[in-house]
């Protein structure tokens, strides 16, 4: 099973100061490493969480050299999935637009055989990273 990664868990994984990130990699390491995916909605969000937190304190720059070590770790297996969905893709179940990306993110992942990788409890046909 490959599991496209959502925007935070994304973070979770590549960034070791995030609040969850030890529940990533032992769900990973739980699971022998699965294969991971990103596509450009998950990429484009890690940088910008990395770059607007004020916590963490990143430039662009390096948010993005943190971006491309991680997807070339040689434990993980993370490819990039290209997105072609418009807005005709998009589930019944999304009512708000807090729920529009999710709602994308999951019949993305469904059309490559994925399951949309997530922290987050509310998103239908989302597996849960426990």
């Amino acid at each position: 099973m490959m599991y496209l990664l959502d925007v935070n868990a994304l973070v979770a994984l590549g960034f070791a100061h995030h609040e969850f990130h030890g529940r990533v990699t032992s769900w990973l390491r739980k699971h022998r490493f699965p294969p991971l995916a990103t596509c450009s909605i998950t990429e484009l969000g890690f940088v910008r969480v990395l770059t607007q937190a004020p916590a963490y304190g990143l430039t662009l720059a390096q948010a993005r050299t943190i971006l491309i070590r991680l997807k070339k770790a040689p434990a993980l297996s993370i490819t990039l999935i290209p997105d072609g969905h418009d807005i005709s893709h998009l589930p019944a179940w999304v009512k708000s637009p807090k729920q529009i990306t999710d709602g994308h993110l999951v019949e993305l992942a469904v059309e490559h055989s994925a399951v949309l990788a997530t922290l987050d409890e509310r998103i239908p046909g989302a597996y849960l990273i426990p």
